[in-house]
């Protein structure tokens, strides 16, 4: 099978298309023909190891010294059951699906084998395959902040995200937007016509105004994009409010349980998948660069199998 293969650390170019081993279907397992996957930052921290302070050497240890460990990178998928394996009873062939692998990686590869108890589940009934893989690691990550704030359990919360317009901030708009927040988003002048779709009506342009400065008060601050310090933007908060970040030690863990949420905000009409360019596996270097830009709008999709 073709696999996209990061030979070491670096720029793009270290990311070579190559033949690689098709995975085995374990008694366990599902065997996925992958159809399309995704690049997120969290990708290009991974493929650069642009990461600053005393994480870097832990993530050293953790992702392998000086090259990936798992060198068959990406996180997210959406594709068609293949194989499932003795023990498997929630899944059959020719299922789609959709999930996400954490630190297990292989989403950039042709084929995937995946646990069953792993986050997977059956994709929304009306998504294209390319729709289903943005729909998951903005979607992942932002209900797991968003709950780490209490989200669901506030009444009308005023929710301020910081960092809008990329995927986990697309996702978490849409997530606010279910449980009746008041949103303010702090984004760039250029992102308004994109706020608008998603029906955004507050928003503060970082390249206008200093949001520090505003005299408003938030329940939720979210950082979507880890650019600010919950020391400077504390003065925002109401007395029971809560700051999270992207930034730091905390990381989104993938579940089961997000993807069933996604699948039924995406079916019911109230989430969706906000795609900025489509890429070909063989065109994965140039996704890279793009998303390393910090341009991107929503998310960067890369189709695996036409």
């Amino acid at each position: 099978m073709k696999a996209v293969i990061c030979t070491k650390y670096g720029s793009p170019e270290v990311l070579q298309l190559q033949e690689a081993q098709k995975p085995k279907c374990g008694s366990h397992d599902l065997l996925i023909k992958v159809m399309a996957t995704a690049v997120n930052s969290a990708d290009v921290k991974v493929r650069s190891l642009a990461i600053k302070g005393f994480l870097k050497p832990l993530m050293r240890v953790v992702l392998g010294l000086k090259k990936p460990r798992k060198p068959v990178m990406g996180t997210v998928y959406s594709g068609i059951v293949e194989e499932v394996g003795d023990s498997v009873t929630q899944f059959k062939p020719q299922d789609k699906v959709f999930g996400s692998t954490g630190f297990h990686f292989g989403t950039y590869a042709e084929y995937l084998s995946v646990k069953e108890h792993s986050p997977v589940c059956l994709m929304p009934e009306s998504a294209s395959f390319e729709e289903a893989a943005a729909l998951i690691f903005g979607g992942q990550s932002a209900h797991f902040f968003l709950e780490k704030a209490r989200l669901s359990q506030r009444s009308k919360p005023k929710v301020l995200i910081i960092g809008s317009t990329g995927s986990v901030g697309i996702a978490a708009i849409q997530i606010a937007q279910y449980y009746k927040a008041e949103i303010t988003v702090v984004c760039s002048s250029s992102s308004e016509a994109l706020m608008k779709t998603l029906k955004v009506e507050r928003m503060i342009f970082y390249d206008r105004d200093d949001f520090i400065k505003q005299p408003n008060r938030y329940d939720i601050l979210f950082d979507a994009v880890g650019c600010t310090k919950g020391k400077s933007c504390r003065h925002l908060l109401n007395p029971e409010g809560k700051f999270v970040s992207v930034d730091g030690l905390s990381y989104a863990t993938e579940t089961k349980v997000q993807l069933e949420f996604i699948k039924t905000l995406f079916e019911k009409g109230e989430m969706k998948a906000i795609i900025d360019r489509t890429y070909s596996l063989e065109e994965m270097q140039h996704a890279h660069a793009y998303v390393a830009t910090g341009r991107k709008k929503g998310n960067v999709v890369i189709r695996v199998t036409n």
